[in-house]
Order: structure tokens, then C-alpha cells, then sequence
């Protein structure tokens, strides 16, 4: 039996190859794909080899998938052939892989929304990180999907107020939909002045970084509070230039967080550090319950044999862009 794949041969180049399905082991569950979710940022960065993000070629890239389960080897009793099954594996019609890497997703949580819980669950680990108390005006600087879901995660967590920040419209129109208590475009000339207002004079006791970008860092560092903290969740990808750490970190106190999703314990969870596995769990659960929106942050649907056209559509970019779709079991068009 043959599956199929997305693989970027070379930089900027998009193919689907077709592979072998290998035997299932003993301690494995074989998954039929329903959809798989890219990325915006990180695959972006890694398929044109962009500052921070060069890799190596042949790249078979994903980490959010959800299908059914086909097939499980002798010794896995958590799992069962018939199950939806969330896992950090690729953009692929088919995924072997071992039974505690498969996530089981809760009954009556749909697979468009389910996909997105490993995006939850990166944003999660930033959030926790920023160790927020109840009442603390918390600002995410970019509302691509990290930021969108940060946004989302900090409100949970008892930030208050929550300011969305981007210099797309239709980015903080989607902020308040999701939960924003005010939206906030850094281009505007009063833009530091409704800041210090919406905070009552203070500041945002805590600003996450979620554009990727070099240069909102600097404003993350002149906008937060006295003694705040300003979490770096996006990969940044490229060199900050002209910070004045005195200026602004060291005479203000700040506390410079990295939250990239590689800091994490490997095995046990502890206070704002949770393994990755706790998360995803958690995040499977908020969505099954309801406690994040993910359903309009779905901009796009493609077949998956017609990634390139994902792919070619994220090359050229666009503030519309936001969740895109990979669907490997249901024929959407051409």
C-alpha cells in the first residue's frame, strides 16, 4: 500500500511524493490523515531558508495532524483501531508512529478544530511561562495564529485587560472576535498614548512578542511596564538592531523571557513548565470544551496533493492568510 506526502526537495520548491507504508511494530498505530495543519511562520521560514530557520534538503515538513487509527501493533492497549488521533506528524495521507506520540482526541471534537492543538499548545508554553496573575494587563504583539491563541490563553490564564496588537485591520478585527479587550495598531500615532492609558499609566505588566519579527522587539521592550515581562513566544527570524538595554531593560527591570517550545522538561511537569504531552492534552480538552476559537481562524482549505499551491500562496504571503487547511480524505476541488 502506497501513501502520499509533502516533501520540499530544495529551498522553495513543493512536491508530493508517494512511499511505502511500512509494517506496524509492536508498540505503533498506523493513522489515515484527515487533515493537517501548516504552520504560517515556522514552515514559511524553513521552506525559504529565512534567518534562524536554514535547514537541510530534502524537508518533510508539519507537526499538527489528526486522522483515524487503522491499524495498532500487539502491545498498544490505549488506543484502538477506529479512534481520532491528534499527533505532531507531518503534511501526509498516512503516519506510522508510536502509541504515546498519538494523542486521542475527545468525542465530539471536530478534526478542523482538534488539528489546531499543537499550535495551542506551543502558545501555551509561552503563556505559562509568563506566569500571569489575576488582573495583570497582559499586550501580545502580532495576531498571526500564535498570537491569536496566546491572546486567548492569557485571558484563561487572568490577564485583564488583553490588548491585541498589529498593524493589520482585519488581524485585530479577528482579536476582538476572539476575545480582545481592545485592539491596537502600532502604526498609529497615538498608539503609545492609548497603551499607557488602556493600563492606567502602567504599562502592560506582561508583553508577548508573537510577530517573528526582529524590530517589534524593541517596542516590546519600550511599551512594557516597570519591572514587566516581555516573552519572546515567535521564533524571531533575524538580529534586533539598536537595543538599548540600559534605556529600556535594565533601568525598568524588565525580565526577558525565551519560550521557544524545545524548553520544555522532557518527563515531568512542573509549575509553568509542563512537558509537551500535558499540553497537547490540555489543549485537546480546551478546544473539546469550548474554551478557545479556532473555527474563524481557518482561512483557506486545499486537498492535500494540492499543497503546492498552499505552499506557492505562503511563499507570497498575505496579512489574509491565517489557518490553512490540508485535507487528505475529502475531495475539495481543484
Amino acid at each position: 500500500m502506497k501513501g502520499k506526502r509533502v516533501v520540499w526537495p530544495l529551498r522553495g520548491q513543493v512536491e508530493i511524493e508517494e512511499f511505502d507504508l511500512p509494517a506496524v511494530g509492536e508498540d505503533q498505530v498506523l493513522v489515515k490523515t484527515d487533515v493537517s495543519l501548516i504552520s504560517p511562520g515556522t514552515e514559511r521560514a524553513f521552506l525559504l531558508g529565512l534567518p534562524n530557520a536554514v535547514g537541510s534538503y530534502p524537508q518533510r515538513p508539519g507537526y499538527s495532524n489528526v486522522g483515524e487509527v487503522i491499524d495498532i501493533g500487539a502491545g498498544v492497549t490505549d488506543i484502538a483501531v477506529g479512534d481520532k488521533a491528534a499527533s505532531a506528524a507531518g503534511h501526509s495521507s498516512h503516519i506510522l508512529l508510536s502509541a504515546n506520540s498519538a494523542f486521542k482526541i475527545p468525542d465530539g471534537l471536530a478534526e478542523e478544530a482538534a488539528v489546531f492543538f499543537n499550535l495551542c499548545a506551543i502558545s501555551l508554553q509561552g503563556v505559562r511561562k509568563a506566569r500571569i496573575e489575576l488582573g495583570e494587563p497582559v499586550a501580545v504583539m502580532g495576531q498571526g495564529l500564535i498570537g491569536l491563541l496566546a491572546l486567548q490563553l492569557a485571558k484563561l490564564s487572568g490577564a485583564f485587560p488583553v490588548i491585541a496588537v498589529d498593524i493589520a485591520e482585519n488581524r485585530l478585527k479577528l482579536a476582538l472576535e476572539c476575545g480582545a479587550d481592545f485592539a491596537l495598531n502600532p502604526k498609529d500615532a497615538d498608539f503609545e498614548d492609548k497603551l499607557v492609558d488602556i493600563t492606567k499609566g502602567e504599562g502592560p505588566s506582561v508583553v508577548i512578542e508573537a510577530t517573528g519579527s526582529p524590530e517589534p522587539v524593541n517596542t516590546a521592550f519600550k511599551v512594557a511596564g516597570w519591572r514587566g515581562r516581555v516573552i519572546l513566544l515567535a521564533s524571531t527570524r533575524g538580529e534586533t538592531e539598536s537595543v538599548n538595554f540600559y534605556r529600556d531593560v535594565h533601568k525598568k527591570g524588565l525580565s526577558i523571557i525565551g519560550a521557544h517550545n524545545s524548553v520544555r522538561p522532557g518527563q515531568d511537569s512542573s509549575a509553568a513548565f509542563w512537558t509537551s504531552a500535558d499540553d497537547c492534552r490540555l489543549a485537546l480538552s480546551l478546544l473539546a470544551h469550548g474554551r478557545l476559537i479556532v473555527d474563524k481562524l481557518i482561512t483557506h482549505r486545499f486537498n492535500g496533493t494540492q499543497a503546492e499551491k498552499a505552499y506557492k500562496m505562503l511563499m507570497d504571503w498575505s496579512e489574509e492568510l491565517l489557518g490553512v487547511i490540508l485535507n487528505w480524505n475529502r475531495d475539495l476541488g481543484t
